[in-house]
């Protein structure tokens, strides 16, 4: 942990202290792993943590509180997806393995990451600019490094496609597919066919073309 950290009423917590908000934070991924995010309840979170509610608040206002500390840390993490576009050279070969890096490390992001985007989405949906603002931040770190290798293949393709759609779309996609999982078990697909798919879709919208043989 980083700089100073401080309890809600503005008092910097000591190493213990920190210590103990760590412990909450973690104990309350846990929860979230398991329960509903509507059910998840202060005396439970520190009761997991081995402390009181009285001490959950002084270093969060509520659950709510606590779970976009984890979002906002999350968030933070998602930049290095930047990586798995950033450049690459997309002609090929080459251009198709980093289709497969990238469809790869998306959905192991994601599967890491699930309770937490779950609740990051239910917030966005439900209009809240907090999580709505999370869950952008995430999806950018995407998107803007994808508009860019559209735009850098553009004169190889159809130079009237928008860059900026067609990566909207395959983060779209990408975020889609990894948050219904278990409709693709539904619909007959396996998983280790549905990362090659995905990897074809995001190939074909940088390049305009098909993959290599």
């Amino acid at each position: 942990m980083t700089g100073q950290v401080r309890t809600v009423d503005g008092r910097v917590a000591g190493r213990r202290g920190q210590e103990t908000r760590q412990k909450l934070l973690d104990c309350l991924r846990e929860m979230l792993s398991t329960s509903p995010y509507r059910d998840v309840k202060v005396i439970d979170v520190a009761r997991m943590a081995g402390t009181s509610p009285a001490t959950f608040y002084q270093y969060f206002p509520d659950v709510e509180g606590a779970v976009l500390e984890i979002a906002e840390e999350m968030a933070e993490d998602s930049a290095g997806l930047k990586e798995l576009v950033a450049v690459k050279s997309w002609a090929g070969k080459p251009g198709y393995t980093a289709s497969e890096e990238l469809v790869d490390g998306f959905l192991a992001f994601w599967r890491k990451n699930d309770a937490i985007l779950r609740v990051v989405t239910l917030g966005a949906a439900e209009g809240d600019k907090r999580f709505f603002k999370i869950r952008m931040k995430v999806l950018n770190s995407v998107a803007s490094a994808l508009t860019e290798a559209v735009k850098a293949n553009q004169a190889k393709t159809d130079k009237t496609v928008d860059p900026a759609a067609v990566s909207g779309a395959l983060v779209s996609l990408l975020a889609s597919a990894a948050e219904h999982s278990k409709a693709f078990t539904s619909w007959g697909v396996k998983v280790k066919d549905l990362k090659p798919n995905l990897a074809l879709q995001v190939y074909l919208g940088v390049t305009g073309k098909k993959p290599p043989k």
